[in-house]
C-alpha cells in the first residue's frame, strides 16, 4: 500500500457542503455566513434559544511535554471526536486556528494528521477566514494611533521610553524582535525603540478569545494598557479612543468558524493564541457554542499540560465559568523514551530503561490534573508501529498505580475507528462528578500565584524575580492589577524554564524577568527564562517544501 501524506489524504476526501454541516447541528440558515462551500462563520447572536439549551460535556485534550518525536495532540482531539460519533454521541471539535509562523517554520500544517484531520486543511493552515489578519490589523491600528498621538502634541503625556505596545506580524521573523523606527525627520514621527510580536501572541488575540460578545470585546479593548506617562500612570487604548475602530475590524473575527473533520464531524476552529506565550486555547465563544450544540465538546490546549492545560483551567475556565468533565493526556512511547535520554535515532528500538526514566514526565502531568485540578484523566497512547507490547504494558502499569486508565489511540491510521476505546473511557469519565479546582486563589498576591504555579505544577523550588520584574510587580499591584490570573510565558520543552531539562526535573528555580499586564485579556504575563514573543524560522523552514501548481493545488503542507 502506498503511503499518502496528510495533505494527499485531505485532498482525496469528499467534503460535505458547509450548509449540510450546519444543518446537522440545527443551526438556522440565517446564522450561517459561508466562506466558500466548505467553511463558514456562525452568527451566534441570532441563534434561537441558544442560551436556554443545556450544556454538553467538556473534554480537554492535552499532552506530555513536547519533544521532537511528536505527540499528536490535535490528531487525537479530532480522532476522539470522530470516535465519539461512532459510538452514538453527538460530538463537536473546538480547536485553535494555526498561525502562519509555525506553518512555514518547523511544524508545517496544524490541522491534525493522517485520517484524523479537519478540512479544508489548506485553507485552515493558510488564510482561512482572515481572523488572524484582522487581529493583526487591529493591533497595528492601535500602534499607529499611539505614535500619531505623540506626533500631534502628546496630550496624554506618554513617555516614549515606556510604551509597552508592540506591532505584530503573523510570521516567524527574528529580525523584527527589536527595531528603531520614526527615523527620517520630524514628518516621519518620533524616533524610538520598538519591536514586533507574532500576531498570535498579541493581546488582541487573547482578548478576542476571552470575550463573550461584541460589547465585552469593546470593553476589554478599552482596558488595554499601551504604556505609561512620565509620572508612571498607565495609558489605555480607551484613553486614545481606539476601541471602537479596533472592534469594527474585529466584528467578523469574533464569529466562530465552522468546518468539518474527514468523517464530517462538525468543528469550530476559532482563535489561536500560543500556549508558550499566551493562554493557548481557542475562543470562549466557540467552546460555549460547541457545548450548547453537542453532547460532547472536545477541545485542546497547546503544548504540554503544564502550559496549555494549566492556562485552560486557571485562565479560560475561571474567566468563562467553564467546568471540564474529563481530560485526555496524549503521550507516545517514542517521546517518553526521548525524555528518558534515548537518542532520536534510537526511538524505534525497544528500550524499557529509557522509557522508565521518561515516564515521570507523563506521571507528573497526570498527577497535576488529578490532584491539583481534580479532574478525571485518561492517558491516550498515540501508537506507533515500532511500539512493543512490553513498552505499552509498562506505561499502563505505571498509570494504573495512579488510578488512571490507558487507551491506545490509532486514529492517525484508522480515523474514528481507531479511537473507540478512548471514546468509551472518556464517556465513562464524563459520567463521574468531579471537584474541579484551580491552582491558586486569584486574590493572592502576584508572587504567591507565581509560587503556586511553579511549585504545584512545575515542581520548582522557588520563583526568582530579576531585572525589572521586582519593580514591575510592585507597580502592578499598586495600580490594582494584583488580583488577575497569571499567564506564564515559558519554554514548552521542559517543566522548567530551561528547555534542556527533560523528564520531570527537580531542584530548580523559575526565573521571571518581566511582568506585564494584559488588562484587556484579563491576566498578567510573566516572561520566564529566554522565551521570545516572536520566533525565528529554523535553518530549513517548512516553507521550502510548500508549493502550488498551475491548477491551484497546494503541496508540501503536512
Amino acid at each position: 500500500m502506498s503511503f499518502k501524506s496528510d495533505i494527499e489524504i485531505a485532498q482525496s476526501t469528499k467534503m460535505l457542503n458547509i450548509w449540510e454541516v450546519a444543518e446537522s447541528l440545527g443551526i438556522e440558515r440565517g446564522c450561517v455566513e459561508p466562506y466558500t462551500n466548505y467553511k463558514a462563520k456562525i452568527d451566534c447572536v441570532n441563534l434561537k434559544d441558544i442560551d436556554r439549551r443545556p450544556d454538553g460535556k467538556l473534554v480537554l485534550v492535552t499532552a506530555i511535554t513536547p519533544t521532537p518525536a511528536g505527540e499528536g495532540k490535535t490528531t487525537t482531539t479530532v480522532g476522539l471526536a470522530d470516535a465519539l460519533r461512532k459510538i452514538g454521541k453527538k460530538s463537536i471539535v473546538a480547536l485553535r486556528e494555526p498561525s502562519l509562523g509555525p506553518v512555514f517554520g518547523v511544524k508545517g500544517g496544524a490541522a491534525g494528521g493522517g485520517y484524523a484531520q479537519v478540512v479544508p486543511m489548506e485553507d485552515i493552515n493558510l488564510h482561512f477566514t482572515g481572523d488572524i489578519h484582522a487581529i493583526g490589523a487591529a493591533n497595528n491600528l492601535l500602534a499607529a494611533m499611539i505614535d500619531n498621538h505623540i506626533h500631534f502634541g502628546n496630550s496624554l503625556n506618554i513617555d516614549v521610553r515606556r510604551i509597552t505596545w508592540r506591532r505584530c506580524v503573523d510570521m516567524n521573523d527574528r529580525q523584527l524582535r527589536f527595531v528603531v523606527d520614526g527615523l527620517g525627520g520630524r514628518a516621519n514621527g518620533t524616533p524610538r525603540e520598538d519591536g514586533y510580536d507574532i500576531t498570535v501572541a498579541s493581546e488582541i488575540m487573547a482578548t478576542l478569545c476571552l470575550s463573550s460578545g461584541i460589547s465585552d470585546l469593546k470593553e476589554r479593548l478599552s482596558r488595554i494598557v499601551i504604556g505609561y506617562t512620565f509620572d508612571e500612570k498607565p495609558v489605555t487604548a480607551g484613553d486614545l479612543k481606539a476601541q471602537g475602530a479596533m472592534a469594527a475590524l474585529l466584528k467578523d473575527a469574533l464569529k466562530p468558524n465552522l468546518v468539518q473533520t474527514l468523517e464530517h464531524t462538525p468543528a469550530f476552529i476559532h482563535g489561536g493564541p500560543f500556549a508558550n506565550i499566551a493562554h493557548g486555547c481557542n475562543s470562549v465563544v466557540a467552546t460555549k457554542l460547541a457545548l450548547k450544540l453537542g453532547e460532547y465538546a472536545v477541545t485542546e490546549a497547546g503544548f504540554g499540560a503544564d502550559l496549555g492545560a494549566e492556562k485552560f483551567f486557571d485562565i479560560k475556565c475561571r474567566i468563562a465559568g467553564l467546568k471540564p468533565n474529563a481530560v485526555v493526556i496524549v503521550a507516545t512511547v517514542r517521546a517518553l523514551k526521548h525524555h528518558g535520554g534515548a537518542a532520536k535515532g534510537e526511538l524505534n528500538e525497544e528500550n524499557l530503561e529509557a522509557l522508565e526514566k521518561g515516564l515521570p514526565n507523563l506521571l507528573q502531568h497526570v498527577e497535576n490534573v488529578t490532584n491539583v485540578f481534580k479532574v478525571p484523566v485518561v492517558v491516550a497512547i498515540n501508537r506507533f508501529p515500532a511500539d512493543t507490547e512490553a513498552e505499552l504494558k509498562l506505561i499502563e502499569d505505571k498509570c494504573k498505580e495512579l488510578g488512571v486508565n490507558v487507551a491506545l489511540s490509532e486514529v492517525w491510521a484508522k480515523g474514528g475507528e481507531g479511537g473507540i476505546e478512548l471514546a468509551k473511557e472518556v464517556v465513562r469519565l464524563c459520567g463521574r462528578e468531579n471537584d474541579f479546582d484551580f491552582t491558586y486563589d486569584v486574590n493572592l498576591s502576584i508572587k504567591e500565584k507565581l509560587d503556586a504555579i511553579a511549585k504545584r505544577i512545575y515542581r520548582a523550588d522557588d520563583v526568582v524575580l530579576v531585572d525589572q520584574a521586582p519593580k514591575q510587580l510592585k507597580q502592578l499591584e499598586a495600580l490594582g492589577y494584583g488580583n488577575l490570573p497569571i499567564c506564564v510565558a515559558k519554554t514548552q520543552y521542559s517543566f522548567s524554564d530551561d528547555p534542556k531539562l527533560l523528564g520531570a526535573p527537580r531542584n530548580f528555580k523559575i526565573t521571571v524577568r518581566n511582568l506585564k499586564v494584559s488588562a484587556g485579556a484579563g491576566f498578567i504575563v510573566a516572561l520566564t527564562g529566554e522565551i521570545m514573543t516572536i520566533p525565528g524560522l529554523p535553518k530549513v523552514p517548512a516553507a521550502e517544501k510548500i508549493d502550488v501548481d498551475e491548477n491551484g493545488r497546494i503541496s508540501g503542507l503536512f
